[in-house]
């Protein structure tokens, strides 16, 4: 394998936490991981004639976001998997993405929970304990070969129960074209340098110099860029909500002054949503825009001459970069922990992961495949991504009552941004729904 043959480990810390990551999967597997590694090993040799058991799989369908659809992806999958195991067939639901959390959950509240289930969310579902854990269902190579971090943001209390299947983590991208109009040679290392940047850019005639995206469709992730900026952040250490920090206070005031006041943001202000963002980013309007790696493909068919760099700290530097992932769980309502884990372990081989994230504009979850695709220069563009994986900093997904919050915070961050907004204001009373919300969680 040309990969393992790489002089050192892509992620620095990978061997070691890979290491610690399978001595504890060994501890706690028991007989199930060990049954799981072994049917892994057999190499799906089974029983012909009819399926003994059908898994039942729920997954986004994103539409054709990118030249190959999630759900052709999820097609191939799970033809080839059939292929190799005949003693198991999987029934797939493709849900659009913005109904998937609500499918799934409505589907477990009648007792009719899938099998597998991609979602946003999973912390709700182990509370009630409807959720294998990982132990229960991967293999032990499998459970090892996860980023670190993105293993790490599916735990609860040291335990994993969400598998990432999709992640992601933002740079800022600027369009060239446009910061050569506005005589800017480099792209901004600190907020002042965005503010300056975006001036210039407004004084060159773009529309919108900065797309700030704090409208209610994602607010919660550029929010968290801008906080983590500031050595702030949505959660403490202790895992306490810290929405109402001086860090964060300050953070969203000089966004507010030094970008919306000034009119740097566009039409639209702090009220921008994420999909008007990058469309307006497509179509040559916007300078810069903190976006994901999905944006890349856009850019390139649209021919858009744009450049990436990391979304710098306020005092300047690379700050903390924000991770998203979508989830895989593993529901216990029909025993099907052998097979699920049969599946899943065929979802996540290497070139399985490097195909998915390739082809749909997302980083791969693995270890061997985030160094396969770093390896090959055809994922040049998503290289820089990909290697700020192993330090990202997700929003509080073991949290039961984050999903309630990141409503609150959706719906009511952009008027502590807008003109005349007061961020202490309201911060203070997202912590309090927090609080409120954390307390009645039970």
């Amino acid at each position: 394998m040309v990969i393992r043959q790489r002089r050192a480990p892509f992620f620095p810390s990978a061997t070691a936490g890979a290491a610690g990551r399978r001595r504890t999967a060994r501890r706690a597997a028991g007989l199930a991981a060990a049954l799981a590694l072994t049917l892994t090993a057999c190499g799906g040799a089974g029983p012909a004639g009819d399926a003994d058991v059908t898994l039942d799989l729920v997954v986004a369908d994103y539409g054709k976001r990118t030249a190959r659809s999630s759900a052709d992806y999820w097609k191939r999958v799970v033809d080839a998997f059939e292929k190799r195991h005949p003693e198991i067939a999987v029934h797939m639901d493709p849900v659009p993405y913005n109904r998937l959390d609500k499918t799934v959950a409505a589907r477990v509240a009648a007792g009719d929970a899938p099998d597998i289930a991609q979602t946003g969310v999973f912390a709700p579902y182990v509370a009630k304990g409807k959720l294998y854990s990982a132990d229960e269902t991967l293999s032990i190579g499998t459970q090892a070969d996860f980023v670190p971090a993105l293993a790490r943001a599916g735990e609860i209390h040291h335990v994993q129960y969400g598998m990432p299947f999709s992640a992601s983590t933002p740079r800022l991208f600027y369009n060239k074209k446009l910061f050569k109009r506005a005589g800017i040679e480099r792209p901004p290392v600190s907020w002042a340098g965005i503010e300056r940047a975006a001036a210039a850019l407004k004084d060159a005639g773009v529309q919108t110099p900065y797309a700030l995206q704090t409208g209610p469709e994602a607010a919660e992730d550029e929010t968290l860029s801008w906080l983590l900026g500031n050595n702030g952040g949505y959660v403490g250490m202790s895992g306490g909500y810290t929405l109402d920090s001086a860090e964060n206070t300050a953070a969203l005031t000089a966004v507010r002054d030094g970008l919306v006041a000034p009119g740097l943001t566009g039409p639209k202000g702090s009220a921008l949503n994420r999909t008007e963002a990058y469309r307006g980013f497509v179509a040559g309007k916007v300078g810069m825009v903190l976006a994901h790696p999905v944006l890349i493909p856009m850019a390139e068919a649209a021919h858009v001459p744009y450049g990436t760099a990391p979304f710098p700290r306020r005092s300047g530097g690379a700050a903390t970069s924000a991770g998203l992932s979508d989830w895989l769980v593993a529901f216990k309502q029909h025993h099907h922990a052998r097979q699920i884990g049969t599946f899943l372990d065929f979802l996540y081989g290497t070139d399985n992961a490097v195909h998915y994230a390739g082809g749909q504009g997302t980083l791969p979850v693995t270890v061997p495949a985030a160094e396969k695709m770093r390896a090959d220069a055809v994922y040049r563009p998503l290289w820089p991504f990909v290697d700020q994986l192993p330090k990202v900093q997700f929003q509080p997904m073991a949290t039961r009552s984050w999903p309630r919050v990141r409503a609150a915070l959706q719906e009511k961050i952009a008027g502590a941004l807008s003109r005349g907004g007061d961020p202490a204001a309201v911060l203070a009373g997202l912590q309090d729904e927090a609080d409120h919300h954390a307390a009645g969680v039970h």
